[in-house]
């Protein structure tokens, strides 16, 4: 019998998915368009579903009729439930099996699951939050990182993670503002896309979200409706997503927010004609969690499953998550009576097929791994989640106090430096399932603290403690939780900016004893009314596993601090956080009674070593700085670009990051860092909407901060002024020697 071509691995994928695509039917075909989450209840009061998502989880899935005609996607078969790792890699191979067995074509199903933190399942590696990742300012580090997660994640036969986050911050008020990496676009797109291609080096599909303008919501407020011009989406919102593609990201996932009026999983505009004809995009988009279903329950755009559905495959939605509901019976009935075309169908099937065939599930004798023994925290992985915990940490004031000096009396006070939770994000698999435990050990700051100390949680007694001591420790943050089970995460919002457990830390101070205050939270607080008042400040963004350790060692000396800021710190806690990434009249000005500049910059940090900046020098559009570590002890400085435009045909922000190099040095050692900025560098998005590079006087700032500006340069854009697409953007190039 003559072999179909579909079956053949030696033919062109193009070839394959195509014959493969005509022998389907259309029942087989809508097989391949959603997910199924096995597993999940909505009756714990502890699991992941948002209160009005809870009527749209299935716990009487009926799976042999939902797999009969193939299954596209398993979703979290490991991140929904403790499972132990071997057993997990045996539990999927079974259902893989199934699926195989049952369908026509025998096509296995692509696993997904969430990685933001790490491989979010029972007993695996808990990294620090992507806000921390952009405080390391190091991409090389982010993308080493997401290689380790992805392999671990294949191994045990994954195929797609749900990350990276490449919404840019825009309000930290929100509380999915730990799920970003900044408020800068340039900072947000480097370091997502070197995680992007550390999960594809590790042969994971790499997901960007949320495809589009999700952190700019009213408010601030999770699902809030988004009304932003056209210049905000394209100049500080897209160019995270550009470089995501550019990285190989094959998958992007809508946000559940509408934007000015229309939810983007409805979009045409965004899926269809700006991600797939401006942007290029071949791969699949894949539905946030059950954001089909909100097309017709939240937002109103349709009056049935089957009208959603047919939005959300014209709009170019692939894949339904994480279960099916409009891509099933509804969406059939919609073909059938001629209300959708079938070809969109095909469109999206031609694309899931694809991804398949590339990851070898249309292949004769694939197998689901299953290894006997699995170690999903293994001492490697504990190893670089200090190194990452350790570069994010950012050291904001330092009078002096620290590192503590061997002898100092110290006393260690706040309920967080003693509880594990306190160093994880939202999403992690022990903050999602808290009922699970923690799966690895997580050493609080009490337990890694290096050196002598009193420890008391509060209260009187830690007032009593801080008088007794030279310097007194506090440390405050952030329970991260789902949908308002905590002060951070998705669906967990805030009002104001006071820093939780504020009371504490005005107690201790009251005392007179020096203050060294120790944040780690998920969000910057504003910190102005402590600013000369605490004798240091240590902000540490939800800092993984090995949090305790390297905020420990930042204290003790024995890390030296090398995190700068990726969000400005806000003075005032209740008014409107301002983005640095501002124009003039967004900045403190005669017009307004509020003044929004910040207590500490984005980009700022200190060390504990000292640095001499010198011999600049600029050559039109370059720019370059030699850095010495005069210091006594190794140290990194990051060295910042940024743009000045004082005339443009549009209001522009005062300053825009275009390039920044961490330079690591030994004392006495001395780098030189050179920018050279393309013209393209310098587009934004013009009065005709689209992108342009403007002729004109331009200013290169080399700077420590956004506002530590060391040397300045006068530059010239040459003319005509021109239109460039996606595929002309440019980065600039930086060079350390």
């Amino acid at each position: 019998m003559r072999e179909e071509p579909w079956r053949d691995p030696a033919r062109p994928a193009a070839e394959r998915v195509a014959d493969l695509v005509n022998r389907m039917t259309l029942r087989e075909k809508l097989g391949q368009l959603y997910g199924v989450w096995l597993g999940q209840s909505s009756s714990d009061g502890e699991d992941d579903v948002a209160p009005f998502q809870h009527d749209l989880v299935d716990n009487d899935l009926n799976w042999p009729e939902l797999i009969k005609n193939g299954l596209g996607q398993l979703t979290r078969p490991f991140g929904s439930a403790p499972v132990e790792p071997a057993a997990g890699a045996a539990r999927l191979a079974a259902l893989q099996g199934e699926i195989v067995s049952a369908g026509r074509f025998g096509i296995p199903a692509i696993a997904h699951e969430e990685c933001l933190t790490g491989f979010m399942t029972h007993k695996a590696t808990v990294y620090p939050i992507p806000l921390a990742w952009g405080a390391t300012w190091s991409p090389s580090l982010a993308e080493e990182m997401a290689a380790t997660i992805g392999a671990g994640m294949r191994e045990v036969g994954v195929h797609q993670g749900l990350a990276p986050v490449l919404d840019v911050t825009r309000d930290v008020r929100w509380g999915r503002s730990e799920e970003t990496i900044g408020e800068d676009p340039h900072l947000v797109a480097t370091i997502g896309a070197a995680y992007v291609r550390g999960l594809r080096s590790a042969g994971i599909l790499a997901t960007l979200k949320h495809f589009i303008g999700y952190s700019a919501s009213r408010g601030a407020r999770n699902f809030g409706p988004v009304a932003i011009g056209p210049r905000e989406l394209a100049d500080v919102l897209l160019p995270p997503f550009l470089a995501g593609l550019r990285a190989g990201g094959e998958s992007v996932m809508p946000s559940y927010a509408d934007v000015d009026g229309v939810p983007p999983a409805a979009n045409h505009a965004l899926l269809t004609g700006l991600l797939r004809d401006r942007l290029g995009f071949e791969g699949t988009v894949v539905s946030d969690y059950f954001s089909l279903a909100f097309i017709e329950l939240q937002h109103g755009l349709a009056a049935n499953p089957g009208e959603a559905a047919g939005l959300a495959l014209a709009a170019g939605v692939d894949v339904e998550l994480p279960n099916v509901r409009c891509f099933g019976t509804p969406l059939l009935d919609a073909v059938l009576a001629g209300d959708v075309p079938e070809s969109l169908v095909d469109a999206a099937l031609t694309r899931v097929l694809r991804q398949k065939c590339d990851l070898g599930l249309l292949d004769p004798g694939w197998v689901s791994p299953q290894p006997s023994t699995v170690d999903f925290d293994p001492p490697e992985s504990r190893a670089l989640a200090r190194r990452v915990a350790e570069e994010s940490v950012v050291l904001l004031a330092n009078d002096g106090v620290l590192p503590l000096r061997s002898g100092t009396k110290v006393a260690l006070v706040g309920a967080q430096a003693d509880t594990p939770s306190a160093m994880l994000g939202c999403y992690t698999f022990p903050q999602h399932v808290p009922s699970a435990g923690q799966g690895v050990a997580i050493p609080t700051l009490r337990e890694a603290f290096e050196g002598e100390m009193t420890y008391a949680e509060g209260g009187e007694e830690a007032v009593a403690a801080a008088r007794e001591a030279d310097v007194c420790v506090v440390t405050l943050g952030d329970t991260a939780g789902l949908f308002g089970r905590g002060t951070s995460g998705e669906g967990t919002d805030a009002t104001n900016l006071v820093i939780p457990g504020v009371e504490l830390l005005d107690a201790v101070l009251a005392t007179g004893t020096p203050v060294v205050l120790v944040l780690l939270t998920g969000k910057p607080y504003a910190l102005g009314a402590y600013v000369g008042r605490c004798a240091a400040i240590v902000q540490a963004f939800f800092p993984g596993e090995e949090g305790g350790a390297a905020v420990a060692g930042v204290l003790s000396g024995r890390v030296n601090p090398s995190g700068r800021l990726p969000v400005s710190v806000p003075t005032d806690p209740y008014a409107s956080p301002s983005p640095y990434l501002a124009p003039p009249l967004g900045r403190v000005n005669g017009a307004s009674s509020v003044d929004p500049t910040p207590a500490f910059p984005f980009g700022y940090g200190l060390s504990y070593t000292s640095f001499e900046w010198s011999d600049f020098t600029g050559d039109g559009l370059s720019a370059s700085v030699t850095v010495t570590n005069t210091g006594p002890v190794a140290g990194s400085e990051v060295v910042q670009l940024y743009l000045h435009d004082p005339v443009a045909q549009v209001v522009r922000p005062v300053v825009k990051l275009l390039g920044y190099a961490k330079v690591r040095l030994e004392p006495g050692e001395s780098r030189t860092v050179t920018f050279d900025v393309p013209e393209e560098a310098t587009a934004f998005t013009g009065l005709s909407g689209r992108r342009i590079v403007e002729p004109g006087d331009v200013e290169l700032r080399i700077a420590a901060s956004a506002v530590e500006v060391r040397q300045t340069f006068a530059a010239t854009v040459s003319g005509p002024e021109r239109e460039i697409g996606p595929s002309e953007e440019r980065d600039v190039s930086v060079t350390v020697r």
